[in-house]
């Protein structure tokens, strides 16, 4: 949704709305990262995943379209001793860097068909040789579950949607799967989601 009062609305309060820890695949692949890389982490709302690359040891930048968020992600870099870069953005217009991170981290970003295209795109050319993307969205099946989401599946991705999409990488990783939410205000409840680990050739 490109509406940024709608997206500082949802981050006015002082509390986290994610939480501060970070996302649960992405925390499990800490081994994929080594300090010094340069990440970009999309759509980063309150940086906990941004922030918890910084305190790995990465060259962060954070760009998000809610400039309330990314207040509080430099809140949280700050109060963590990390340094994190933030660029206020609406993903579809801003002037992506070509082929300039070692990895893109995409957490939850979902768009309608001609968007997701373009976006995707725009992750693929940002990465340099070698690079990694790391991804995790909402599929279809999630629809109804009361757990978080978009409110209709023509705003989720399947498996093969992102197969087509990153066609041009090197798939290392790529999974549909229903599990169950540890954190955050869903915890508990099963999400039905899709992973993705890509490397630039």
């Amino acid at each position: 949704m490109t509406n940024p009062e709608f997206w500082d609305d949802k981050f006015v309060d002082e509390a986290y709305f994610f939480g501060t820890e970070p996302n649960e695949f992405l925390e499990s692949r800490a081994d994929l990262f080594r300090p010094g890389m340069t990440a970009l982490t999309v759509a980063d709302g309150e940086g906990r995943n941004g922030v918890w690359l910084a305190e790995l040891g990465l060259d962060v930048t954070s760009v998000d379209f809610s400039g309330r968020a990314l207040e509080k992600a430099r809140e949280l870099a700050a109060a963590r001793g990390v340094a994190l870069e933030t660029v206020q953005a609406d993903l579809l217009a801003w002037d992506w860097p070509e082929a300039a991170y070692d990895a893109v981290v995409a957490l939850y970003i979902h768009f309608v068909e001609h968007e997701r295209r373009r976006v995707h795109r725009a992750m693929r050319d940002t990465l340099r040789p070698g690079g990694m993307l790391l991804l995790e969205v909402f599929n279809p099946d999630q629809v109804g579950r009361g757990s978080g989401g978009p409110p209709t599946a023509d705003l989720m991705y399947t498996a093969d949607m992102l197969r087509g999409d990153f066609a041009d990488l090197e798939i290392e990783m790529l999974e549909e799967l229903t599990t169950t939410r540890a954190r955050g205000h869903h915890a508990g409840k099963p999400v039905s989601i899709v992973r993705l680990i890509a490397r630039k050739p």
